[in-house]
């Protein structure tokens, strides 16, 4: 009977554990044979599995995206304003509100990017042909046609197409690395392993979308599609529901009360408009619609996109992709990065650093596969050739050995091998040893049944050596003496031990070397020769380095009062050591992802106040981790390169992919890339997303109670029972031509010094604070008490509507022109050079803001689109001095809430 995948209740619970299970039983669970499937049985298994590839992601049209800009209660009543406005026959306002209405939507769709495209990267990992056997026969097929029972035979090179049980293995290696995040690739055999390990020790197992390094095997297909563990992956990017950012959060709850607000006082206004003040219903509806114009910031969300679109482009000289405009200021609200360790926080190449010989200890300098590095002894430098035991290791580490290292036309070098092997060929090229001097007349490769590799040398003098590396436990068994300087003497193997284990404390991976002098006429070997007392040379330790500039920005980090948090398919022990040796603090607190599937959801949230490495962990515990943090309101910003990194990227409330060695899966799951794959890029864009914030902050400073005075104004006009101040396409004209000038300068504030130096802010922190409000308050009362000041004098000294309106219009645009140079520093005084001309863009901006205003004050179309008229040169001069006046009064206002809250009061 065919084994039915979706309907197995054993599968659907995940209690089929095919890594403890014997082969043949596999085989038999699945109803297969070692030759396959036949075509019959192959078919019906397809019609019910269905195809082996993973389901895309819809995306919403370029329609639905700009209908989508419209989807905003502040836009409503604005459209509403200019429906009513066409009901009264005012077709100029009516055309000025929707043209505002519809270049704000412009924006907003321009600006937002592509689509996700992370489950169709995905879908595109899986190969697009294999080799299968079907009834003993070998068949190239495509991918999406295998089904679980097939037989799939893999060799150096191939893509695993879908999740295998290994049936047999020769040498056989697999680079996991976009699975699990580990460096080194990984053994296979063929034996049962204990039902609770994880992936990442599941050695009798080949997974959906890894690649085969080394050697060759074969395995039956457990699972396909949805299935496979990079299936299930997909499956967890699906079900994330995208978390929008602090800000947007903050601004759609602003929007909602705003409108609630708006929409009160509308209609109280036109109540006593009508009812109580004897208006007319076209004169209390055109009242209301200036209210509402008046009172509504629809520059606001122009502004705070191009506000994040400066920091994009400050980002991307940083090295910083923007995928995602919010991220630019989601970045200044982080309080843990949860970053992998491998390709990094490190530059995902083995390194050797340390050479153990029987006498010494020698310190080995330089990073990844460049053959350029010094010999330490006691941190004296010294010639490798003067020191016959190292040069030993050194020879031996280069000959036994399948790696090749190359220069590439750009002048780096390049591995072409196994990661372990490319380390140890690079100490022989240090030391100066040329491969090519000795002829290799053969070898033992590496089997994990054995844990040793062997070769026999020739070298020029037609001496012979079987030379050996491997597992320091296993070589340690072979050997009973240790070579010194040409003379052999017994191992003393508790000092091996103590030796070795203070190495791998340092987080470092061991490899011992030993050597035997083979027969003159010896032309093979076996293991009978290996085994038969080798002499050990020495034991070499290696690890996947730190970035030199990682632990300066782990240290700046952590002084701005962010949490780095290192989660990685590694070892427990070298994961703490590379923690330490990057300065993270809590770095002994450790713990491994088994520990972790044994917590609830209420312990986990506690542990991850504490811990800061977590080990040997899949991609499950990575989105839990994230989670958990969420759960504790923590800001989490999640680095990663690989595949197995996605579904966290994509839950954290920012996702920071690895530009050069990321997969296409990780950069389309995240929020930007790191195009240098730098850490260190990382405390530089987060301090732009604080500059970017503060910015933020100060627009909203200044168009709110810009927007306040023209709706006082309104507002007292009414209650007064006066003609309106202000038309409302007038004070349309007020809000874009400010937003665009005035608030825009404000989008280029430089940086405030001692932002680094600030803990993470309050996810939970309005953006209208109780002195934002205060501050609001009084500003919209100073600017609409001399905007009307200036109006009903003007019109009260035998002046036209259209001229008091004018000078109206302009005091309104002085007042904001001068507050603008107040927002500058929310709290600080402005009274400095740096304070009135630091940011070059301000002065430009009134310079263009006085441009305009003589525009619409002076040409005659302008005059009658807008219902303005000419001033005379004295009441440009009430209108300066005005303008004058309110800074003043600001800096005043500052002045006095610094002391106050220097007193503690």
């Amino acid at each position: 009977m065919v084994p039915k995948q979706e309907e197995d209740p054993d599968k659907k619970n995940n209690q089929h554990k095919w890594h403890s299970m014997d082969a043949d039983d596999v085989l038999e669970k699945l109803d297969s044979s070692q030759d396959g499937l036949g075509q019959e049985a192959a078919q019906e298994r397809l019609e019910k599995y269905g195809p082996n590839k993973l389901p895309s992601a819809q995306k919403r049209t370029a329609l639905q995206r700009f209908l989508a800009q419209f989807n905003n209660v502040l836009i409503y009543i604005l459209i509403i304003a200019a429906g009513v406005t066409a009901l009264l026959g005012h077709w100029i306002d009516t055309a000025v509100i929707l043209a505002v209405v519809l270049i704000n939507a412009i924006v907003g769709f321009l600006q937002e990017g592509k689509a996700e495209k992370a489950l169709e990267q995905i879908s595109e990992m899986l190969t697009p042909h294999t080799t299968v056997l079907r009834n003993g026969k070998k068949e190239d097929v495509e991918a999406d046609q295998l089904i679980p029972g097939d037989i799939v035979l893999l060799e150096s090179g191939d893509k695993v197409p879908a999740d295998l049980r290994l049936i047999e293995v020769n040498n056989l290696k697999v680079d996991e690395s976009v699975l699990t995040g580990e460096s080194e690739g990984v053994q296979k055999s063929v034996k049962p392993v204990d039902e609770e390990a994880v992936i990442n020790d599941q050695e009798n197992m080949a997974f959906s979308g890894t690649l085969v390094t080394y050697g060759r095997g074969r395995g039956v297909i457990t699972a396909t599609a949805i299935d496979t563990e990079i299936g299930k992956i997909s499956e967890m990017l699906s079900e994330q529901e995208k978390l929008t950012t602090p800000l947007l959060k903050k601004i759609e709850r602003f929007g909602r009360w705003l409108s609630v607000v708006i929409v009160v006082i509308s209609g109280l206004l036109f109540g006593y408009a009508y009812f109580i003040g004897n208006y007319s219903l076209g004169d209390s509806l055109l009242a209301v619609i200036s209210l509402a114009v008046a009172a509504i910031p629809e520059g606001l969300p122009a502004i705070i996109t191009i506000t994040l679109a400066i920091g994009v482009q400050e980002m991307a000289q940083r090295n910083a992709i923007i995928r995602r405009l919010p991220a630019v200021e989601t970045l200044g609200a982080v309080t843990f990065i949860c970053t992998d360790k491998t390709g990094t926080l490190t530059r995902n190449e083995m390194t050797a650093k340390t050479l153990i010989a029987p006498e010494n200890r020698y310190r080995v300098e330089g990073t990844g596969y460049n053959p350029e590095g010094d010999f330490y002894l006691d941190d004296e430098k010294i010639p490798p050739e003067d020191h016959s035991e190292m040069m030993n290791i050194c020879r031996t580490a280069l000959l036994c050995n399948e790696a090749e290292i190359k220069q590439n036309e750009d002048g780096e070098w390049e591995l072409n091998g196994d990661p372990t092997d490319g380390a140890l060929a690079v100490i022989g090229m240090k030391a100066g040893i040329n491969k090519k001097e000795f002829e290799r007349l053969d070898m033992i490769p590496f089997e994990s049944e054995t844990k040793l590799m062997a070769t026999l040398h020739k070298n020029k003098s037609g001496e012979k050596n079987i030379y050996i590396k491997g597992a320091p436990e296993k070589i340690l068994e072979l050997c009973s003496r240790e070579r010194v300087n040409g003379e052999t003497r017994e191992i003393d193997q508790q000092r091996w031990k103590e030796r070795m284990d203070e190495t791998a404390g340092q987080g470092e991976r061991l490899i011992a070397v030993a050597i035997k002098k083979a027969e003159n006429d010896q032309e093979s070997i076996n293991m009978e020769d290996v085994e038969n007392e080798p002499e050990l040379l020495g034991v070499i330790g290696m690890k996947d380095a730190p970035r030199e500039e990682a632990a300066k920005a782990v240290e700046i980090c952590q002084n701005a009062g962010i949490n780095i948090i290192m989660i990685t398919g590694d070892h427990l022990l070298t994961a703490r050591a590379i923690a330490k040796e990057l300065g993270m603090k809590g770095a002994e607190k450790a713990l491994t992802g088994k520990e972790l599937e044994e917590m609830s959801d209420e312990e986990l949230r506690e542990v991850v106040k504490e811990n800061r490495v977590f080990a040997r962990t899949n991609p499950e515990h990575k989105l839990k981790l994230v989670k958990a943090l969420q759960e504790n309101n923590e800001v989490v910003a999640m680095t990663g390169d690989g595949v197995n990194d996605a579904p966290a990227l994509k839950r954290a409330d920012i996702g920071v992919a690895m530009g050069i060695k990321g997969t296409e899966v990780s950069k389309d799951s995240s929020e930007f890339v790191l195009a240098d794959d730098n850490f260190a890029s990382i405390e530089s864009a987060i301090k732009q997303g604080r500059t970017i914030y503060d910015n933020i902050r100060k627009v909203v400073l200044f168009i709110m109670p810009t927007n306040g005075a023209e709706a006082l104004v309104i507002i007292l006009a009414i209650m007064f029972g006066m003609l309106l101040p202000l038309s409302p396409v007038q004070i349309l004209w007020v809000n874009m031509v400010t937003a665009v000038t005035l608030a825009l300068a404000l989008a280029f504030e430089p940086t405030e010094q001692g932002v680094m130096q600030r803990k993470p802010r309050d996810p939970d922190e309005p953006i209208l604070g109780a002195y934002f409000l205060w501050r609001i308050l009084f500003v919209s009362v100073l600017i609409a008490s001399l905007t009307l000041v200036f109006f009903f004098w003007t019109y009260q000294n035998d002046m036209t509507i259209e001229n008091a309106r004018t000078i109206a219009l302009n005091m309104l645009v002085a007042g904001q022109a001068f507050y603008l140079f107040n927002c500058r520093y929310m709290n600080k005084q402005v009274l400095s050079l740096s304070g009135l001309a630091g940011n070059h863009y301000a002065l430009i901006a009134v310079g263009v803001l006085i441009i305009l205003q003589l525009f619409i004050t002076y040409t005659p179309f302008m005059n009658t689109w807008f219902g303005t008229s000419p001033l005379q040169p004295f009441q440009w001069a009430l209108v300066m001095g005005g303008g004058l006046g309110a800074f003043v009064l600001v800096e005043l206002e500052k002045f006095i809430f610094r002391k106050i809250g220097e007193n503690g009061d």
